[in-house]
């Protein structure tokens, strides 16, 4: 008998710690849960953090997160509303609010990610389809470039990449709730162009950049061109002025050379008619030279009167 009373204290400490252990869970800070009782769910969502109770082996607890979760979906070739087509690569971030909700419409990640793909993909393809290229590749305060003088779509769009994003986000927003969701925010990563778009694309910044750069070109030229102009202008006058100044002071030189000579010649003309002579000998006769004089000649004037004894 008293073996039988310990065999059944043991076994009811052992179905009390079972029944403590199941019954009660723990609830981590970013986490919520649901109860659900035989696949039903039990109550309202259990949001705060802490240990909570529930009824053991009945019940169960499902977990969710609380914090906020990045979507991201596959780039998809999207035509905008002037027929140009491009690669747009979205992101969004999403939260779970109603964890009843979610449990009843979605409950697995694989779902979400497929509930979100459809809502957000769907908006974003029809918002851009209403919509020019400008107003995707361009943001809402985006204004022409003044140093490149562009002349291709320079007008700012009216709504921008950004606002776009606003639209889609407003749009989807209004969706995800039934599920328990909560989108945040809506983003493009990336917005390119197709292949055969993106080398006309190319092909006109080329041709533009030569463009702008045969103006540069054209504009140093004219700078090149008014700067030698200036130069040349400015060394006429200097040489102008150093000629001037040569002629004056060359003129006062032989101004006072022929003063110098009219005052040796009248002291002693004579002499200076000697001296004159002399001169022209060396001017005339060089180291090789021969000369043949008349006697009436006036160089030969002054070697006749030469004592030759």
């Amino acid at each position: 008998m008293k073996q039988i009373t310990q065999f059944f204290l043991i076994g009811l400490i052992l179905l009390s710690i079972t029944v403590i252990y199941d019954g009660f869970f723990i609830i981590e800070e970013g986490q919520q849960a649901m109860i659900t009782q035989f696949g039903a769910p039990v109550g309202e969502p259990k949001t705060e953090a802490g240990i909570k109770f529930k009824l053991p082996f009945v019940q169960d607890v499902n977990y969710f997160d609380k914090k906020i979760q990045i979507w991201d979906g596959d780039p998809n070739q999207i035509p905008t509303n002037d027929k140009t087509y491009v690669y747009l690569d979205v992101t969004a971030r999403w939260r779970i609010t109603d964890a009843l909700k979610y449990m009843q419409a979605v409950k697995t990640e694989a779902r979400t990610k497929s509930l979100l793909d459809a809502i957000i993909n769907g908006t974003v393809r029809d918002t851009v389809n209403k919509n020019n290229l400008i107003e995707i590749i361009r943001s809402s305060d985006w204004s022409p470039d003044k140093m490149t003088n562009l002349k291709y779509d320079d007008a700012p769009p009216k709504v921008g990449r950004d606002g776009i994003s606003n639209l889609v986000l407003d749009a989807a927003a209004k969706i995800t709730p039934q599920y328990g969701i909560e989108l945040l925010d809506v983003m493009f990563k990336r917005v390119n162009y197709i292949e055969s778009v993106r080398l006309k694309v190319y092909d006109r910044m080329i041709s533009e950049r030569k463009r702008i750069a045969a103006e540069k070109r054209s504009t140093g030229e004219g700078k090149k061109a008014e700067i030698l102009g200036k130069v040349e202008r400015e060394l006429k006058v200097i040489l102008s002025e150093a000629n001037r100044e040569a002629s004056e002071i060359k003129g006062k030189a032989d101004a006072s050379a022929t003063k110098i000579y009219g005052d040796i010649y009248g002291q002693d003309p004579d002499f200076f008619s000697f001296y004159k002579t002399l001169k022209s000998y060396s001017d005339v006769i060089g180291k090789n030279t021969s000369l043949i004089l008349s006697a009436d000649s006036d160089l030969f004037h002054y070697l006749q009167k030469v004592d030759t004894k």
